[in-house]
């Protein structure tokens, strides 16, 4: 009996020593390679969606660069700038492969809420951007959870299968 168990625990250790070293390494080649294609594809996708509901919603279309990095810190999903006339998206590769579906379904309408706002004049509305007017512009391009901080518990929960 002393022995059966002895083995069922050398196996559980190799088996989930396993596990831990292929997600490792999953985490590393993701972090040190250029996106999956289905990735740029996926995004390149939400942004036409985001395009198209600009131009019904509208009357008119403004693209902007989207640019994925690994520089930003933290758990910041997205953020929009504006340095010199110039309005940029960024998406945080960091976050990303955990919450692939959440960035392009949520972020990219909440960040290109910010450009069009941006670029319509509104840089100095209250609530730091997330005024009424944001929400409203956030969802005509496409967001269903229009808020300014990431629902992890959200995220989590759309991964479970049932």
């Amino acid at each position: 009996m002393k022995k059966s168990l002895e083995k069922i625990f050398i196996f559980m250790i190799v088996f989930f020593g396993a596990i831990l070293a292929y997600n490792a390494y999953s985490s590393y080649a993701f972090k040190h390679n250029p996106l999956p294609q289905s990735y740029v594809d996926a995004i390149g996708n939400k942004q036409s969606e985001v395009l198209r509901k600009m131009q019904k919603n509208y009357g008119f279309v403004y693209k902007f660069p989207l640019i994925v990095t690994d520089k930003i810190k933290g758990n910041l999903y997205g953020v929009t700038t504006y340095e010199n006339g110039q309005i940029k998206i960024y998406l945080n590769k960091n976050v990303m492969q955990e919450s692939f579906k959440y960035m392009v379904d949520e972020v990219i309408p909440h960040e290109y809420a910010h450009a069009l706002l941006m670029q319509k004049g509104y840089l100095n509305e209250t609530k730091k951007g997330h005024s009424a007017r944001w929400e409203n512009v956030c969802i005509n391009l496409g967001g269903k959870e229009c808020r300014q901080y990431v629902n992890h518990e959200e995220i989590i929960n759309g991964k479970l299968p049932f």
